[in-house]
């Protein structure tokens, strides 16, 4: 696997190295030593899989709130998806900045998401199948969101939102330098 740094510190593109032969193609996806190597020892408790049946779905901003805080590797395996991850760690240098990024069926990359950043995304083909695999349980106490057009994150979204559901349309909005809502 290769791991390449984005512009938000600790958000990592993994792009496979796929092995090719005349029965098809094998790749690794998850390699604890790997993972290791990169200062990333991580152990996943939960596997989830978002179906989207249209293209311009939006799912996010989300995230959960301390101490739930979760890491997400997140890939997407049929369609593709514009997926955007803003980073939330009021330390870090690219506080409240996002980085967006292609993930699909036939690029086969995935994202490692840390602590501290919300994820959301918007479907950019119908039928698009979305895989998680996460540190930390679900908790809907600290289920937190904010608005996917939030002027504090000045996301450009590469195309039109057709589908999304109540919540995430009123998620509150996010004031920067501000303390994050409870």
């Amino acid at each position: 696997m290769i791991f390449t740094e984005t512009a938000l510190k600790g958000v990592l593109l993994i792009d496979p190295e796929p092995v090719r032969d005349e029965r098809g193609m094998f790749m690794r996806t998850w390699c604890q030593r790997e993972f290791e190597a990169h200062g990333l020892p991580i152990t996943w408790v939960q596997s989830s899989i978002s179906v989207n049946a249209r293209k311009g779905t939006m799912r996010g901003l989300h995230y959960q709130s301390a101490p739930n805080e979760e890491v997400k590797l997140v890939r997407c395996t049929v369609g593709a998806i514009y997926d955007v991850i803003v980073d939330l760690r009021s330390a870090s240098p690219t506080y409240c900045h996002y980085v967006g990024i292609t993930l699909s069926a036939d690029n086969r990359r995935a994202v490692y998401i840390p602590k501290g950043c919300a994820h959301g995304f918007l479907t950019l083909e119908d039928n698009s199948e979305v895989s998680y695999c996460i540190s930390e349980f679900h908790v809907p106490t600290s289920a937190r969101g904010f608005r996917w057009d939030d002027p504090a994150f000045k996301i450009a979204w590469p195309a039109s939102i057709e589908v999304m559901s109540e919540k995430d349309r009123t998620w509150p909005a996010f004031f920067k330098g501000g303390a994050l809502p409870a």
